[in-house]
Parts: structure tokens; C-alpha cells; sequence
């Protein structure tokens, strides 16, 4: 499985193509929540991935904060195939780059409920009572690094 790195203006067409492909296939189509999953975020975030010869097989994305410096957001966290380790290691590379590429001390994200466990596992804590995002529960949680 290869690692890919890259900001968006390094990305191919291909490989935007893919994600974006992805993207609405899992947050979109899989849990029927029609919202605007392409966004200025985008613009600004390392696209994380691992890729196989069957095509992107996790994703992520890492993007600055825009109400804290020292922040950095994890986001749009997919695993094709769920509970085999694969969640684990691409947000492990999320958490990673934003430590040393973003220098960040707090990583964030909303995660869904569901999946909190992926989370903790990672040192992420929860900080925000249960809230509804696009209809599905949410929790905000940080890792302090």
C-alpha cells in the first residue's frame, strides 16, 4: 500500500477525481446525507491517501484552523474497508504531518459518534456534548500533541 501526500495543487486530476469519487460515495450515497461535501477546505488541506492497485483505499485530509493557530483539523476520514486497521493508519499519518509539517500542538476534528473509538484510540478526547451535523451525531474531539 503506497502513502500519498500532497496539497492540493499537487494533486493530479486523477487522484482528485478519486477522492472526490470516494467522498460522495461513503458521505454522500452510503449514509444518505445530501450536504456540500466539496468546499474552499479543499483549496488549503494536505490530501492524505493509501493506494493500492484496486485504487484509494483511506483518505484524509489536514487543514489549518481558522479560529485557532496552534490548531490543526482533521477531516472527511474514510476507510474503504472498515475495521481492518486501515482508519488507523491513515489518521495515525493525519495526526503525524499535522505534528511536524503544521507544527501543530491541537489536533481536532468532529467525528461521528460511531466512530469514536478510532478516535480514542488515537489519544483524542471528546470536548462537545453530542450535536447533529448534516443529521447525523457528532462529537468534537482534540488530541493534544
Amino acid at each position: 500500500m503506497e502513502l500519498i501526500i500532497k496539497p492540493y495543487e499537487e494533486l493530479t486530476r486523477d487522484e482528485l477525481f478519486e477522492i472526490l469519487k470516494l467522498r460522495n460515495a461513503v458521505f454522500i450515497v452510503e449514509q444518505e446525507c445530501p450536504y456540500q461535501d466539496i468546499d474552499e477546505i479543499d483549496k488549503t488541506a494536505y490530501h492524505i491517501f493509501l493506494r493500492n492497485d484496486d485504487g484509494i483505499q483511506a483518505y484524509l485530509r489536514v487543514f489549518p484552523s481558522n479560529t485557532s493557530p496552534e490548531e490543526v483539523r482533521i477531516g472527511r476520514v474514510i476507510a474503504v474497508k472498515r475495521r481492518c486497521g486501515l482508519g488507523s493508519r491513515i489518521l495515525a499519518e493525519g495526526i503525524k504531518l499535522a505534528k511536524q509539517r503544521l507544527h501543530a500542538s491541537v489536533v481536532g476534528l468532529e467525528a461521528q459518534v460511531y466512530a469514536r473509538t478510532l478516535y480514542e484510540k488515537q489519544g483524542f478526547v471528546q470536548t462537545s456534548e453530542e450535536f447533529l451535523e448534516d443529521g447525523i451525531p457528532h462529537i468534537e474531539m482534540k488530541l493534544r500533541t
